[in-house]
C-alpha cells in the first residue's frame, strides 16, 4: 500500500473517518439499527490503526455504557440515518447530482437505493480516496453497477483537499453547475480553519443552481471545562488514540448559517436530540454534554417561483 495512502488514513483527521466507519459497522449489526453500511467493517479491518477496533455490538467493552462506541457511536448511527434520508428525499424530488465534501469512507453512492441517472461526487484528499479505492477493489465492487441488489449511483471520485481549489477538480469531473445539487458536509466543518469554512460556503453558493440543497454539521463551541472533561473525549483518546479536542479548530467559528441566509438560502437548524426523539434511538441530553452544542443544519436555495421542501426535514419526514 503506498505510504501516502496509509499515512492519511492512519493519522489525524483520517483516523476520525475510521472511527465513524467502526461506529457504522456496529450500528449495522444492532437489532434496532437505524442505518446499514456493509462496507464499513471492511474499511476498519483494512487499516493497521483500526484493525482491532470493535465492529459489532458484542465486541464493545461495556456495551452501550461505553462513552465512545455506545453513546458517540449511536450519535454517528443516528447522523448517518438522518443524512441518508436527506439525500434520498433530494433525489426523490429530482436532484440528480450529489456532492460529498470531505467524503472520507462514506459509501452512500453504493449502499443507498438511488433513482436512475443519479451521480455522486466524492471529494477528499488523495491518500484517503486511494485507501478507499484499494478496499473497494479488494471487494470487487464496481463503481457504477448494482451491489447486493442495491442500484448504485454513478460514483465519481475527486481527489482534492477542501482547503484548496476543489471546485476546479469537481467541474473537471463532470459536475454541472447549472443543475440543482444536493451538498453534504458531514463531520467536516468542525475541523476546518474558519476562513476555509467561509470560502467553502461561498464556493458552494457559487456552484449551486436554484433548487440546490445543503446539509452540514456544525459545533457552536467546545463548551465549559466540565464539558471538555466529558467521558466521550477521554474515552476516544484512551481507546483509539483520537484526541478530538486537539483536532477541532479552536478559533471562533464563522456564522455559516448567517452567510447562507445572506445569499438567499433558507435554513433550518436542528439538534441531534430532536431526531433521537423522533426515531426512538440515539443519544439524549446529559449533564456537561459534549454533544449539546452540535447542530445539524439543512438549507435550500429557493427557485424563483417556489422553495423546495426536501432540505428542511420536519418531524413527519424523519
Amino acid at each position: 500500500m503506498p505510504d501516502n495512502r496509509q499515512l492519511e488514513i492512519d493519522s489525524g483527521v483520517g483516523l476520525t473517518a475510521l472511527m465513524v466507519a467502526a461506529a457504522r459497522a456496529i450500528e449495522t449489526h444492532r437489532p434496532d439499527s437505524l442505518a446499514a453500511d456493509p462496507y464499513a467493517e471492511h474499511f476498519v479491518r483494512a487499516s493497521a490503526a483500526s484493525a482491532a477496533w470493535p465492529t459489532r455490538p458484542q465486541d464493545v467493552p461495556g456495551g452501550d455504557a461505553n462513552p465512545l462506541w455506545g453513546r458517540l457511536g449511536r450519535y454517528f448511527g443516528l447522523r448517518t440515518r438522518v443524512l441518508d434520508d436527506f439525500l434520498l428525499r433530494a433525489a426523490k424530488a429530482g436532484i440528480r447530482q450529489v456532492v460529498l465534501l470531505g467524503a472520507g469512507l462514506d459509501s452512500r453512492a453504493l449502499r443507498l437505493g438511488w433513482p436512475r441517472g443519479q451521480v455522486v461526487y466524492e471529494i477528499d484528499r488523495p491518500g484517503v480516496l486511494a485507501f478507499k479505492e484499494h478496499v473497494l477493489a479488494s471487494l470487487a465492487v464496481e463503481p457504477s453497477s448494482p451491489v447486493r441488489g442495491v442500484p448504485a449511483a454513478r460514483r465519481r471520485v475527486v481527489a482534492a483537499d477542501v482547503g484548496d481549489d476543489w471546485a476546479g477538480a469537481l467541474l473537471a469531473a463532470g459536475f454541472d453547475a447549472n443543475a440543482p445539487t444536493a451538498w453534504l458536509a458531514e463531520g467536516l466543518l468542525l475541523y476546518l480553519d474558519p476562513e476555509v469554512e467561509r470560502r467553502l460556503q461561498r464556493t458552494i453558493d457559487v456552484l449551486s443552481a436554484e433548487g440546490s440543497v445543503l446539509a452540514f454539521e456544525a459545533k457552536l463551541g467546545l463548551g465549559s471545562p466540565a464539558v471538555r472533561a466529558n467521558p466521550v473525549y477521554a474515552a476516544t483518546k484512551a481507546q483509539i488514540g483520537v484526541d478530538l479536542l486537539a483536532l477541532f479548530d479552536r478559533k471562533p467559528r464563522p456564522d455559516s448559517i448567517g452567510l447562507l441566509r445572506g445569499r438567499g438560502w433558507s435554513t433550518t437548524v436542528r439538534t441531534p436530540f430532536d431526531f433521537t426523539r423522533q426515531h426512538g434511538r440515539g443519544p439524549l441530553p446529559e449533564p456537561d454534554d459534549a454533544l449539546a452544542t452540535n447542530r445539524w443544519v439543512f438549507a435550500d436555495k429557493p427557485r424563483q417561483s417556489h422553495v423546495l421542501g426536501v432540505s428542511v426535514p420536519t418531524f413527519r419526514d424523519c
